[in-house]
């Protein structure tokens, strides 16, 4: 029986050659989906050479670290076998949000609206800075034909790295998207607590909060986390300080979108990883804790059991968050999943908050799909 996931530490001793020889010879039809390190960048340029040669389609991601063994590595990639019916696609994400929503809806449309949703995986350069607005326009092209779920690659520098490639490509602030079978199971979740205490985002441009209260965002936000957490923050700190206090946006549901802050600017406005709306209603969210098994519990109830391997995309937030335990959510995971778990460590995620619903941009989450590549 063939592999149809494979963690490739590096490309010596033929083992590419030998894998990708054994998917063609059974089906020149499957492609190749590719998660790889940032450190082990030069083997996206082998895995390009290597598909091409055998006519076989691919696409992937480049992202901060890898999920294997339950464990976050720095190098590597993992290959994944894809079903016949894939399409997969890479688009440019640069431009107004309605034109890159179209040009992935043309990509990829399922033959057939009347059939069961489709998962749509997409894997966004963490780069571009209207995500979210690029999602609610999809929405308006495919509604609920596809269900969505996805991350985003890159550095966790935040340095430009044209994250997302195909077999001919890497594309700056580019975008990857394929399809995969409807009963594909899925899940997303974050476990951050909502405050009944909130504030106001009274000027906002992207992802870039201005003023909170009418008031200079930062010196607001260092306020609250000073209130709430006695820490002390300032310029050198923030980053090391700010992914333990991040935003909640609260939504009409009740429920709330995280946003984590990542920097400032030069006239003190938070920037965040994702967009946030003018006049949102913010809180500072409560983190889940170290030893809680929430979020885990959470995923495996919406996944059920059944898959041999999960494919995870796990915040990098979350990760400097948690800090070691991050590692023992992960080894939950696949024990209550009973499963191998393989992935990414992203920066960002894209879900909706039930099957089938409106995607949305999370920060801190959790991204799990059931992998059979059939």
């Amino acid at each position: 029986m063939l592999e149809e996931v494979s963690y490739l530490g590096d490309l010596e001793g033929g083992r590419l050659a030998s894998l990708l020889d054994s998917w063609r010879e059974d089906s020149a039809e499957r492609g190749v989906l590719a998660m790889v390190a940032e450190a082990s960048l030069p083997m996206v340029a082998s895995l390009q050479e290597a598909c091409r040669s055998r006519g076989l389609a691919l696409l992937g991601g480049v992202f901060p670290a890898l999920i294997e063994g339950n464990r976050m590595v720095s190098k590597g990639a993992w290959l994944y076998r894809l079903p016949e019916a894939a399409m997969p696609a890479l688009v440019s994400g640069k431009g107004e949000g309605s034109l890159v929503a179209r040009g992935i809806a043309q990509a990829i449309r399922p033959a057939s609206d009347s059939a069961p949703p489709v998962l749509l995986l997409l894997l966004f350069d963490a780069l571009l800075p209207n995500i979210a607005s690029i999602l609610d326009a999809l929405y308006l092209e495919m509604a609920d034909s596809v269900s969505y779920l996805g991350a985003c690659a890159g550095s966790e520098t935040f340095q430009p790295l044209a994250a997302v490639f195909d077999r001919e490509r890497r594309l700056d602030q580019g975008i990857a998207a394929l399809l995969l079978p409807a009963a594909t199971p899925q899940a997303m979740a974050h476990g951050y607590a909502v405050p009944e205490d909130s504030l106001c985002a009274t000027a906002t441009a992207g992802n870039r909060i201005v003023s909170i209260g009418w008031k200079p965002a930062f010196e607001v936000y260092r306020a609250e986390v000073k209130s709430h957490f006695g820490v002390d923050l300032d310029r050198e700190n923030f980053y090391q300080w700010a992914v333990h206090f991040p935003f909640g946006v609260y939504m009409a549901s009740g429920r709330a979108l995280v946003r984590i802050p990542v920097a400032l600017d030069e006239d003190g406005a938070i920037l965040c990883v994702g967009e946030v709306p003018e006049n949102s209603i913010l809180s500072m969210l409560e983190a889940p804790k170290v030893d809680s098994k929430e979020t885990v519990e959470s995923l495996v109830g919406m996944l059920g059991k059944g898959s041999a391997d999960l494919l995870a995309f796990y915040c990098a937030g979350r990760r400097l968050h948690l800090g070691e335990a991050a590692e023992r959510e992960l080894a939950d995971l696949a024990v209550l999943g009973g499963a191998r778990v393989s992935g990414a460590l992203s920066l960002g995620e894209i879900g909706s908050f039930e099957p089938g619903g409106y995607p949305f941009f999370h920060n801190a989450s959790i991204v799990t799909v059931g992998w059979s590549g059939t």
